[in-house]
């Protein structure tokens, strides 16, 4: 065990967020902290790391182990850029080599004593330098930034222009190029995009220490945790295994313990029947009777209700009239701006009753898609068009659709007046608005809050085309279930972007990517896209200029697209060379890693610590051999 909470309490006033609550955390175990949004968890992992205190209880990490912690929120500042930042991660490592480089700068100039003592100390530094990875240690660098997202362009750029976003994006890279014990991530795929959600999964896979993540990406958690831990109404609940599993286990306790209660709940109405009469006869054997009773009554331990599921909250979303069949046509559509070319002369239609998914890297013009679909901007060329009768109800990241002196409530009933007011607060509670919440102004809520707010509004609209923007962001797994059945019982179009690869599985019929400045189309869910993709995006969207030339319509269906012969045989060339150049590669790291520990024995003999001109050649080999090697795995991880 290398982390445990122990009877844990916190309160706000009188807001209970955790009460005698326990859980541990295995070395090596990725364990996932749930609840709905509000419920404690970030409050918890606060609690962990010493930013709030308990109000009883413990928390206990195992004697010499470190822990690392992601907040939602990072505030960098300081003149750094990106690279310079994230550098300084490895501050000891990059010490231990600036010593290693001045100890082979004063090598010639000792003799006797002072030389056997340096050459000690040079040899303990280089071993741990070994022994870290140090001799690779600017590649994990450049490899951890481009797995989160950022180009090689972007190392330059001084963090505090950068979004909130991309701040808390350099921070996680500084937090896993610490290498701590346990990493306690608080909604660490909230800014990232697929590939890097999909590169952060493979990377805590492979971490050797443990970690425990605040998230509402199911699909990251089903690919990632073995451990749930729920946080409801203030009780914390382990379940063993991902996601689906904890899913399916709480089902099966909570349909158990809903009918222990509801057990309990006849009994007693049946003994307070019973108790009832006897006194009715008013005889003093029968009082006696109904006091010892009552006195067993009082006496049973009550179950407590199990809380009520947002998932029986069922919202209809139903179009107010039927489009005709082709609802939207895009031809020859192309967007750039002046630094960056997003898609150029992309077409596609969408037909009545598809659910489309758009999805791609981040930057790629997803968004921008929307927008120019939606007259918020205009394209470079090319033209859209909608088919007859379609009505576009339309979910945007900026909540341009608020008003912001109204209420919660208020934004609803204005635009709704026909709406009771139970229907409305039936629509606001799916979405976290309970209580005196719906009566907080637009103006004091916070970016999600509003989203949220828009969401609701565009759930009554009645179109029947829907352009959502990121639809699932700031919902908790409650929130998303409820939006999947309303899209999936909704008899309308829709057309989506989103991250979230679970919601993307559950409600689209077809998924267009957004790749090297065009769509590559695939009819079926996320899951078929993840079979295809490799194949269709070197058929549609290959990168090269020839490929791109022969560029064939990116809304073909599935069923068509298939490797010509000679494509076949060209992807088999080129994946038969990269398997040889992998080969040579590894070969070469190999020898010069032989080599360097060869040079280390040689450097200990006293045949050459005594001779300070050979010391000398070969320290520069050595540092030679360094620099050969940081090349070297930068190549294996690219060829890997």
């Amino acid at each position: 065990m290398i982390l445990a909470c122990h009877n844990i309490e916190k309160a706000f006033g009188e807001e209970v967020i955790v009460r005698d609550g326990s859980f541990h955390i295995e070395d090596h175990e990725k364990a996932a902290l749930v609840g709905i949004n509000g419920a404690g968890k970030s409050t918890i992992l606060k609690m962990i790391v010493g930013e709030l205190p308990a109000d009883s209880g413990s928390v206990t990490l195992a004697k010499g182990r470190t822990l690392g912690y992601l907040a939602q929120h990072q505030d960098l500042t300081g003149g750094n850029t990106i690279y310079e930042e994230v550098k300084t991660a490895k501050a000891r490592i990059i010490s231990i080599e600036s010593e290693i480089r001045q100890i082979e700068r004063d090598l010639p100039t000792l003799q006797g004593e002072a030389l056997t003592e340096r050459l000690n100390t040079y040899h303990r530094l280089t071993e741990q330098f070994e022994r870290e990875n140090g001799y690779a240690y600017e590649s994990e660098i450049t490899g951890v930034l481009k797995g989160l997202g950022f180009g090689e362009e972007d190392f330059t750029k001084a963090v505090d222009t950068l979004s909130g976003g991309q701040k808390t994006r350099v921070s996680l890279g500084k937090l896993l190029l610490t290498r701590p014990d346990v990493l306690l991530l608080d909604e660490p795929t909230n800014h990232l995009d697929l590939n890097s959600i999909s590169w952060l999964e493979t990377y805590l896979l492979n971490y050797p220490g443990a970690v425990l993540i605040v998230s509402h990406d199911r699909y990251f958690l089903n690919r990632v945790v073995t451990k749930v831990i729920e946080i409801e109404q203030g009780r914390l609940t382990t379940y063993l295994g991902n996601y689906t599993a904890y899913a399916e286990k709480k089902k099966q306790v909570r349909e158990a313990r809903l009918k222990e209660y509801m057990n309990q709940q006849q009994e007693i109405r049946h003994q307070e029947a019973v108790i009832e009469k006897l006194r009715s006869f008013n005889r003093e054997k029968s009082i006696k009777r109904a006091e010892s009773r009552e006195k067993l009554l009082d006496k049973m331990e009550r179950i407590e209700k199990p809380a009520e599921l947002k998932t029986d909250i069922h919202l209809t979303l139903e179009p107010s009239c039927v489009s005709g069949n082709d609802v939207l046509s895009v031809e020859h559509l192309s967007k750039a701006f002046p630094d960056q070319t997003l898609f150029t002369d992309v077409s596609f239609d969408i037909r009545r009753g598809e659910h489309v998914a758009v999805i791609g890297d981040n930057g790629t013009g997803k968004t921008t898609l929307l927008k120019i679909l939606n007259d918020v901007l205009p394209a470079d060329s090319g033209c859209f068009t909608l088919g007859a009768n379609v009505h576009v109800g339309y979910y945007d990241q900026e909540h341009h659709v608020l008003h912001m002196d109204k209420t919660v409530f208020e934004e609803i009933s204005d635009d709704y007046p026909d709406l009771t007011g139970t229907r409305i607060r039936n629509m606001l509670a799916a979405f976290l608005f309970t209580g005196d919440d719906v009566f907080k102004r637009i103006g004091d809520l916070s970016g999600g809050e509003r989203g949220r707010v828009s969401l609701a509004k565009l759930m009554l609209s009645e179109a029947n085309f829907l352009i959502l923007d990121e639809p699932t962001n700031h919902l908790d797994i409650a929130s998303k279930e409820i939006l999947e059945n309303a899209l999936n019982n909704y008899t309308g179009t829709v057309l989506y972007v989103s991250h979230d690869r679970y919601f993307i599985n559950q409600t689209a019929t077809r998924i267009l990517e957004l790749v090297n400045r065009t769509f590559v189309n695939y009819i079926g869910n996320y899951d078929y896209y993840l079979e295809k993709r490799e194949e269709l995006t070197a058929a549609y969207a290959a990168p090269s200029p020839a490929s791109a030339k022969d560029q064939r319509p990116a809304a073909e269906t599935v069923s068509e697209a298939k490797l010509s012969w000679q494509e076949q045989k060209e992807a088999q060339a080129r994946e038969r060379k990269r398997q040889s150049d992998l080969k040579k590669t590894e070969e070469l790291i190999t020898s010069l890693e032989e080599r360097d520990a060869q040079i280390d024995e040689l450097m200990a003999t006293e045949e050459v610590y005594t001779n300070s001109v050979k010391c000398q050649e070969l320290a520069k080999e050595k540092a030679d051999i360094a620099s050969r090697l940081e090349e070297l795995y930068e190549k294996w991880e690219e060829l890997a």
